[in-house]
């Protein structure tokens, strides 16, 4: 298994919580192993508490773990002013795209909140290993964007126009 940053490896966690059901550690645990991503279970506890990862019933009645709603948009838009004021390096855009660098590992932690957040003018993101990019519907958003952004790197507070 390869070394993995912790920002991968939440991705990853994230990405398992939203696409399947998993009843016990033991399962994350085995799902995160066939993704290449080795940890133990006082790891994995702590990654699911970083995530605000709930259990919840099934529609069969059994205990899941599950990604958090936490009042979903405004707890990722939360998050990610926080990310903004931690991990932005720089940020630039040319019409629709807009380029968001971090350090070297954290582009799909970082992709992902931006994704939760479920920003206004947001098509989507597509992440590298330390560049995020960003496209938006028009330039009118991608300039909008990008100066809340850039706000939130400021400040580390969310820019709530952009939900």
């Amino acid at each position: 298994m390869s070394e993995v940053t912790r920002a991968g490896r939440l991705a990853t966690l994230r990405q398992l919580l939203a696409e399947a059901k998993y009843g016990s550690q033991a399962e994350l645990i085995e799902a995160l192993a066939e993704h290449g991503i080795a940890v133990s279970q006082p790891t994995l506890s702590k990654d699911l508490l970083e995530l605000g990862a709930v259990r919840q019933r099934s529609l069969g009645g059994a205990l899941v773990y599950a990604a958090s709603s936490d009042e979903a948009e405004g707890a990722a838009l939360e998050k990610l002013a926080k990310l903004c004021s931690e991990l932005l390096q720089s940020i630039r855009h040319a019409g629709t795209q807009i380029l968001v660098k971090t350090p070297p590992g954290a582009a799909q932690y970082f992709a992902s909140y931006l994704d939760l957040a479920s920003l206004r003018g947001v098509l989507g993101t597509i992440a590298g290993d330390d560049t995020v990019l960003v496209i938006a519907i028009d330039d009118d958003s991608a300039e909008r964007l990008v100066t809340a952004i850039s706000d939130m790197t400021k400040t580390g507070r969310p820019a709530k126009e952009l939900v």
